[in-house]
């Protein structure tokens, strides 16, 4: 059986919106990477009584739950005395702690407000957690059926202690079996149209798919119990892949992480010692700054006054002119460079299509290989970073579809 964790964020900051809640995102990861199966998110102000319920709730429903924020030394800070009413253990001073604070303030030649004397006092049961790093000492403790582990809610305190000392004593405390994410990561499809690939799939039992979209890819994502058998998960995810097709460029889980799709162009690139010349407009550099530094990168091109000068393009792009312009471009670039690969950019819209965000633009990609001309041509829509993003991204996946022999 699966063990259910929670996380609990305390502080008015939190909840009012004026701090991002990081320490919340980053403990799911780690958590869901041992084993635990995590069912919710809470963050609740300074209120002492809004604290008390919290942890009355958490101790029923939950086998752990990590909570950050609450353990300075001013008077909003309240998760030891709310926890401690909660379980009905009174607080005690602990000397060793109180003597870590004081060893802190001394190493810094600073004097240490009474103030702090605050931090050193800890729920009855407590098992300390020391802080290296600052004055505010974690603690943990059982309540009932959950096991509570407090750290502070500075994130880099935060993250040691969880690193240095919690993982380990989670492991040891539960018997935790990770489950396997599969992630297949694509590029030029939306959501929706993965989901249509994929209706009517048999997924094995206890598989469960889930999907993000992210501004420069999007993940179907593949969950399956830590036990699920090795060949069968390989099986699954192969079905998976073959119905989105050539979009996936991807597959992290399996082994080793990819990466994402320049990390995929570059290794491939690197790994056969090949070249690439660029010729970029609607992208207007942005992706040679995505290459800046890779050795693969011998020459680039940015025409940014392409189609400005009359508002629109000297060439009628439903007679093909543009993508027939950009094959040759692309070939004698490679030609003049002597590269093994060359790869031009061209659109065609006005102006205003181009910087307005409700009208589209067409993308006319061309690659020139030791083999050949390939060539794309593709929508991009939205605003004007926007645009340029995905113009920089579908003229890279030309290059890693090649590469990767999934061209069109």
């Amino acid at each position: 059986m699966k063990q259910i964790a929670e996380i609990f964020s305390q502080g008015e900051e939190i909840v009012c919106g004026q701090t991002v809640d990081s320490n919340a995102a980053w403990l799911s990861q780690q958590l869901v990477e041992l084993g635990f199966t995590l069912k919710r998110h809470t963050a609740v102000g300074d209120n002492l009584q809004d604290l008390i319920a919290l942890f009355t709730e958490i101790a029923e429903r939950a086998d752990c739950c990590i909570c950050t924020g609450g353990l300075g030394p001013t008077i909003d800070d309240l998760t030891a005395e709310a926890l401690s009413a909660a379980s009905a253990q009174p607080l005690q001073f602990d000397a060793e702690a109180f003597a870590e604070i004081q060893h802190y303030y001394a190493r810094r030649n600073r004097v240490m407000p009474e103030a702090n004397r605050k931090q050193a006092l800890l729920p009855q049961s407590a098992v300390r957690i020391d802080n290296a790093y600052g004055t505010a000492p974690g603690f943990a403790l059982q309540f009932k059926r959950c096991w509570f582990v407090c750290l502070p809610g500075v994130p880099s305190e935060m993250k040691h202690m969880f690193t240095a000392l919690v993982r380990r004593q989670l492991l040891q405390s539960f018997p935790l079996q990770p489950d396997c994410l599969v992630s297949l990561r694509s590029i030029g499809i939306g959501e929706s149209a993965i989901q249509q690939s994929l209706d009517g799939i048999q997924l094995p039992a206890g598989v469960q798919l889930g999907f993000r979209a992210a501004p420069d890819e999007v993940q179907t994502k593949l969950l399956f119990p830590g036990d699920f058998p090795e060949t069968d998960k390989q099986t699954c995810v192969a079905e998976v892949a073959e119905r989105i097709g050539a979009y996936v460029f991807a597959i992290d889980g399996l082994h080793e992480s990819q990466g994402d799709l320049l990390e995929v162009v570059a290794a491939a690139m690197s790994k056969s010692r090949y070249s690439l010349a660029l010729m970029e407009t609607a992208s207007q550099g942005l992706l040679a700054a995505k290459c800046l530094g890779r050795d693969w990168l011998a020459r680039v091109e940015i025409n940014l006054d392409w189609g400005r000068n009359t508002g629109s393009l000297p060439v009628d792009p439903s007679a093909g002119d543009l993508q027939q312009i950009a094959g040759i471009w692309a070939e004698q670039l490679k030609a003049r460079e002597q590269t093994d690969f060359a790869l031009v950019q061209l659109y065609s819209g006005s102006a205003e299509d181009y910087l307005h965000k409700d009208k589209s633009i067409v993308l006319y990609n061309a690659l020139a290989t030791p083999s050949g001309v390939i060539s794309t041509q593709l929508n991009a829509h939205g605003a004007l970073k926007h645009k340029q993003n995905q113009a920089a991204l579908l003229a890279l996946d030309l290059l890693r579809r090649h590469l990767q022999n999934k061209c069109l």
